[in-house]
């Protein structure tokens, strides 16, 4: 969305009473920032040129349902169809393609069970669903010229009970070993799409920068399994309205439009909303378990709120 317009998005919300209030010049340099850690992800990817990406990102009821709802969800497809936004018109979406890589999403399907997990996986698209979800359409669009095959993995983040940190840490060590032991010789690249802090749609909600900063400060080290633990552990204020667990399909209208209806299932703990898009940052960044990340960038979007980082590795 161009900058011009965040604050008018902002007068829609209700916002907690401290969060700050960025001015247009302060919006547009933000703007900017985030122009630029995208154009170095871009690059970076470029850099490495890999034959396939692997895609985790969260579902939000646009190819799943409640009739069935995996954690995880190997898409396993030739070919991908969902909507992209389409340049800088935040209203305007457009639909898309992008190519599956159905040899290696059996090699993921296969090694995730050999190693105890029991994946969802979809060789077609879902009749009358949205399609491919944003978290991997429009993240895909920005670092790449779509013309590199992906396999998504899908995590429900959003619905309790949601997949957990540690399973999403578990999960990356997982594709891993499976990359490692693959004899194809693929020039593989792993992204993660979502997060951080956001609780989208609700009312008080805020950005929590201490959380996403230690949360950033164990990935920066290399040390994985303590965002995953940081994350699982965290308790919310009993006054944090933005963190309790509705009972089943107790939210607005506008959030079920969204597709943010409650399960009314009970939760495994850790953050809710969209804070728990950072598990597809800890699946993502548990593949690189071990090794330094350079984060490029930390952006708290006030208007929204959210706050949004870029970060990488390179281990070859």
């Amino acid at each position: 969305m161009p900058a011009e317009r965040w604050n008018e998005e902002r007068a829609k919300r209700v916002l907690r009473a401290d969060v700050p209030f960025d001015d247009l010049d302060s919006n547009r340099e933000k703007a900017e920032r985030i122009r630029s850690g995208f154009a170095t992800l871009r690059e970076k990817l470029a850099e490495v040129s890999p034959d396939v990406l692997i895609v985790f990102g969260n579902d939000q009821r646009e190819l799943f349902d409640f009739s069935n709802y995996p954690a995880i969800a190997v898409m396993a497809g030739e070919r991908f169809t969902g909507s992209f936004l389409a340049g800088t018109d935040y209203n305007g979406m457009q639909r898309g393609e992008l190519n599956g890589s159905p040899h290696f999403a059996a090699t993921i399907v296969s090694g995730l069970m050999r190693r105890g997990f029991d994946p969802a996986f979809s060789i077609e698209m879902p009749a009358g669903g949205h399609g491919m979800p944003h978290a991997i359409m429009n993240a895909t669009r920005s670092l790449t010229d779509l013309s590199i095959p992906i396999v998504p993995i899908l995590l429900n983040c959003y619905y309790t009970p949601q997949i957990t940190a540690e399973r999403s840490y578990q999960l990356g060590i997982a594709i891993r070993q499976i990359i490692e032991a693959d004899t194809s010789n693929l020039r593989v690249a792993v992204i993660g799409s979502g997060g951080l802090w956001h609780t989208p749609g609700e009312e008080q909600t805020y950005i929590d920068e201490e959380f996403d900063s230690k949360l950033l400060t164990h990935m920066a080290a290399g040390n994985i399994r303590q965002m995953a633990r940081s994350f699982d552990e965290y308790e919310p204020p009993a006054s944090d309205g933005t963190q309790v667990v509705a009972s089943r399909g107790a939210k607005s209208e506008a959030m079920r439009a969204a597709g943010f209806e409650s399960t009314g299932l009970p939760t495994l703990g850790g953050p809710q909303g969209g804070t728990r898009e950072t598990c597809c940052w800890i699946a993502a960044a548990a593949v690189a378990d071990g090794f330094e990340a350079t984060v490029i960038d930390y952006v708290p979007i006030n208007a929204s709120p959210i706050g949004v980082a870029f970060a990488y590795w390179s281990l070859s």
